[in-house]
C-alpha cells in the first residue's frame, strides 16, 4: 500500500520533473515570442521570471497561505490537547514537530502547508476543534502530517506556478497573435492566420489543461493522504467519521478561495461541487463518499 515511507521520493522526483517541464515549457514559449516579435528581449525576461517566481514561490509559500486564509500561531498553552495530538502523530510518522496554527470559522477544516518537514505547518479551524470527537481529530492531523511527509505540499505549490505562469504566457501571447507587432512575418496573411487559430487554441485549452492537471494532483493526493492517515493512527474509521461530519456540517468557510481550496482536507466550498463528469474534472477534492468507502475497505 502507498504511504508516507514509500512515496517520499516519488514526489521529490515529480517535483524536479515538473520544475525542469516548466523551465523548458517557458523557454519555448519565450523562444517562439522572440521569434515572431525579432528579438531575443521576451526570452530572456521569460527566463527570469520563471526562474524568480519559482523561487519565490518555494522560499515563501507557506507564509503567502498563512496570510490568505487569515491563520494565526498558537503556543501550546493555548491549547495543549491539540499541540500533544500534534506532538505524538509527529513522532508516530518521524516529522519534526511542525508549527501549529488556528483559523477562526465555524466551518470544521484543516490544511497543511510548508515547503519540507522541517518548516511544516499545521492549520485547523475553530470549528473543527469544536465539532469533531477526539478520535476524529486525530485521524484529520494524520491526513495533514501525511501530507507533509509526502512532500505534497512542495509539489503543489510547483503545479500552482506553473498554472499561473502558463495563463500570463498564453495570455501575452494571444496579444501577439491579435494586435501585431511580429515584424516582418505580419505581412504574410496566412502566417497571421495560422498564427491566430493557435493563439485561440492555447486560450482555450492551455489554462483548461493547466487547471485540470493540478486538480487531477490534488484528488490523487488526498488519497494517498487518507491512507497514511489511517496507517498512522492505526484507527481509518476516525478518518472516515471526520470526513462524514465534515461534509454534512452546513457552515460555508469564509476564508477560503479558488486559489487555496485544494488545500484544505476537504473541499471548503458545501454543496458547490456537482456530480457531473465535466464538474469532477474540475474539483480540488474526490467525493466525500468515495474517500470514506477507501478507507473503510483498508485492511490495517
Amino acid at each position: 500500500m502507498a504511504n508516507l515511507y514509500t512515496n517520499v521520493d516519488s514526489n521529490v522526483r515529480k517535483t524536479w520533473v515538473y520544475i525542469t517541464g516548466f523551465l523548458l515549457f517557458v523557454i519555448g514559449v519565450g523562444w517562439f515570442i522572440s521569434y515572431l516579435l525579432d528579438t531575443a528581449f521576451i526570452l530572456w525576461a521569460a527566463v527570469f521570471l520563471s526562474i524568480a517566481m519559482s523561487i519565490t514561490s518555494y522560499w515563501y509559500s507557506d507564509r503567502i497561505v498563512l496570510s490568505i486564509t487569515r491563520a494565526k500561531p498558537i503556543e501550546k498553552r493555548d491549547n495543549p490537547e491539540l499541540y500533544r495530538i500534534v506532538e505524538n502523530l509527529s513522532i508516530t510518522a518521524g516529522l519534526p514537530m511542525p508549527r501549529v496554527c488556528v483559523i477562526d470559522d465555524l466551518h470544521p477544516n484543516a490544511f497543511a502547508t510548508g515547503r519540507d518537514p522541517q518548516h511544516g505547518v499545521v492549520v485547523v479551524t475553530t470549528g473543527l476543534l469544536q465539532k469533531l470527537e477526539r478520535v476524529e481529530l486525530e485521524g484529520v492531523i494524520a491526513h495533514e502530517l501525511a501530507h507533509i511527509g509526502n512532500r505534497d505540499i512542495l509539489l503543489s505549490t510547483i503545479v500552482v506556478v506553473l498554472v499561473g505562469v502558463i495563463v500570463l504566457l498564453v495570455d501575452f501571447f494571444v496579444r501577439v497573435a491579435f494586435w501585431g507587432g511580429m515584424g516582418n512575418k505580419s505581412e504574410q496573411g496566412w502566417f497571421r492566420i495560422v498564427l491566430m487559430i493557435v493563439a485561440l487554441a492555447m486560450m482555450l485549452l492551455a489554462p483548461l489543461l493547466a487547471q485540470a492537471m493540478k486538480f487531477a494532483i490534488s484528488r490523487k493526493r488526498e488519497f494517498l493522504a487518507d491512507a497514511t492517515g489511517a496507517l498512522l493512527t492505526r484507527y481509518p474509521e476516525g478518518l472516515a467519521m471526520a470526513l462524514q461530519k465534515i461534509s454534512q456540517d452546513p457552515n460555508q468557510m469564509r476564508t477560503a478561495s479558488d486559489a487555496t481550496a485544494h488545500l484544505f482536507f476537504a473541499s471548503p466550498f458545501r454543496n458547490k461541487e456537482k456530480r457531473s463528469w465535466l464538474h469532477k474534472l474540475f474539483m480540488t477534492h474526490p467525493p466525500v463518499e468515495e474517500r470514506i468507502l477507501a478507507l473503510r475497505g483498508l485492511q490495517i
